[in-house]
Parts: C-alpha cells; structure tokens; sequence
C-alpha cells in the first residue's frame, strides 16, 4: 500500500505549479487538501494532453486509462499504470514525471477525502481527461491542434478549464452554509471563471504555443474579439468572486480567487498594450496582492469597477 504525507503532496505541488504552492495554503481546510489533491490529478491529465514525446494514440489511451483509474483508484492498477507511464516518459519536465511516477501516493491521499469531495474531484478530473482526449484527437500527424473559430476556442478552454472553475465551485460550497443563497449564481459563473484565466494565458503565450505546436488563437478571428471575450469572462470572474466575499465565503477563499483575477486584469492589459509574453512586474504584483489585503481588511470590494478600468496599479518609486 502506498502512502503519501501532505508534505509530500507539497513537494510535489512546487515541482509542477509554483503558484499553486503558493496559493493553496491561503485555503481553509479541508478545503485546502482538496483543491492540492485535485490540482495534482488534472495536471497528471495535462501533461498527457502536452505531451511532446509520445505518439497521439498514447496520449489518448492515458487519458482514457486516467478516467477509469479515477472512478476506480485500486492501488495495484494504479502501480502498474504509472510504472507504464514513465517508461518512456511522456514529456521532458521532471516535475511532471516525478508527479506520474508518484500517482499511487497522489490516488491514496484522494481516497481519504470526504465521499463529496471524492465525487466532485472524480466527476470533474475525468470529464476534462475525456475532452482533452478528443481535442488530441484533432491534431495532426505533427503533434499540432488548431482551432478554427471563436466558438472552438471557448470549447478548449471549457475543458481545460471552465471545468476546473465547476469543480472548485462545489469544493468551496461544500459544508458553508452561508454560501447556499448565492450557490447557483457561483455556478452560473464558475466555468467563465475558468475561462477567463485561461483566455489571459493564451494571450499572453500565444508565441511559445506556436513554437511548441499548438494554435489556440484561430487565424479567422480578429485579436480584439478575443481580449473582448476575455474582459467579458473576467467581469464574470470578478463577480464571483464578489459573491464569495460578500456571502461570508472564508477569507482564504476569497483570497485564492482574487489574486488570480486581479492579476490577470493586469496581465491582459499588459499583453493588450505590448503585445504576447508581456508581464506584470514584480513591484506591481506585490502592489496588487498590497491592495486586495487592504480591500479585505476593511470588508471592502476586492474587485472594484476602478480595478477593472485601470488594472495596473501606480507603483511608488521605493518599489521599483
């Protein structure tokens, strides 16, 4: 039997997201075990959708073989499979393998989850696995994925992230009573809220994608169409956030959705002004996260209309 401690999902977490290492202990618990839990299992999915060693027909057998080891997580299944899924790796980043490589302990954590938790994780994780089996299925001989339209690019981000937004809106419901009158206008906007970040990362790396083979941005569709889409789901994401802190959400919640969404309004002015890989800078990230404590401090909106309009705060000169 295989077991894993939480400093060994930790360890794992800084090896794959650095940014989800950080901001995953800013979440109450359980709630916080779970989102680390759920992060390791939908970036075992991502790295078969990007992986740039193995041919198309093993990237889609292991995200299938992920679906079905989620609905049934036995330890000998999920041995004999991560053992496969190493020999030979599927991409080159260490991080990555080790998290294959260590699926067992990752799957003995999950099965110590609340039956809700389990569900929601389970349901969502194989329900992107599925979708980003058949958008593998679409590329060609290359390795490339191309999108055509507006509406095949919203689908995209619906799976790989949309999805994740749902998921973490069931977690944060979970056992918050506080939280029922609002549930549905969360849910409404849980997947745009997924989408949102993912539209602001697409933007900003849509360089290094084509470099590495993928073409998010559909050829037909005008660039401000799609920072247009990206606003819309950012207000989205800011109103559900502002549900959360209005309705008593905890403040690490509040915090864990904030941050993203602030950062991003910045990110994608950024980008919309000097065009892809731009980048907030340090100061201005330390200004931001600065005014999103002050907002919370005095129950303030943490995402007001004059954030929205200038999403770049001024940075004093000491800063820079």
């Amino acid at each position: 039997m295989f077991s894993q401690t939480m400093a060994d999902l930790d360890d794992l977490l800084i090896k794959t997201s650095r940014t989800f290492a950080l901001s995953i202990p800013l979440l109450p618990e359980p709630t916080a075990n779970e989102v680390r839990v759920a992060y390791l299992l939908f970036r075992i999915a991502d790295t078969f959708e990007d992986s740039t060693l193995w041919p198309r027909e093993a990237r889609i057998r292991a995200l299938h073989d992920f679906h079905a080891l989620l609905e049934d997580p036995q330890d000998d299944r999920a041995q004999s499979l991560a053992a496969a899924w190493v020999e030979p790796p599927p991409v080159d980043h260490e991080g990555y393998v080790e998290l294959l490589r260590e699926t067992p302990g990752v799957l003995a954590v999950f099965r110590t989850l609340s039956p809700e938790a389990r569900r929601w994780i389970a349901h969502h994780t194989g329900r992107t696995a599925d979708g980003m089996a058949r958008y593998v299925e679409r590329t060609d001989a290359d390795g490339w994925l191309r999108l055509a339209n507006l509406e095949e690019l919203k689908g995209y981000c619906y799976v790989v992230a949309g999805i994740v937004g749902e998921m973490l809106t069931e977690l944060f419901l979970l056992d918050r009573p506080q939280l029922a009158e609002t549930a549905e206008y969360l849910r409404q906007r849980s997947a745009q809220f997924g989408e949102a970040l993912q539209l602001v990362n697409i933007l900003k790396d849509r360089a290094s994608d084509a470099d590495e083979g993928r073409s998010y941005l559909p050829r037909s569709v005008p660039r401000e169409a799609v920072f247009t889409l990206a606003r819309e789901d950012l207000h989205g994401a800011s109103d559900y956030t502002e549900a959360l802190r209005r309705h008593g959400a905890p403040r690490g919640v509040v915090e864990f959705c904030a941050l993203p969404v602030l950062l991003a309004w910045g990110t994608l002015a950024r980008v919309e002004a000097q065009g892809p890989g731009a980048k907030l800078t340090r100061p201005e990230v330390y200004a931001i996260t600065e005014a999103m404590h002050r907002a919370l401090d005095a129950d303030e909106a943490v995402i007001p209309t004059a954030v929205r309009e200038s999403p770049i705060p001024e940075v004093p000169a000491e800063w820079g």
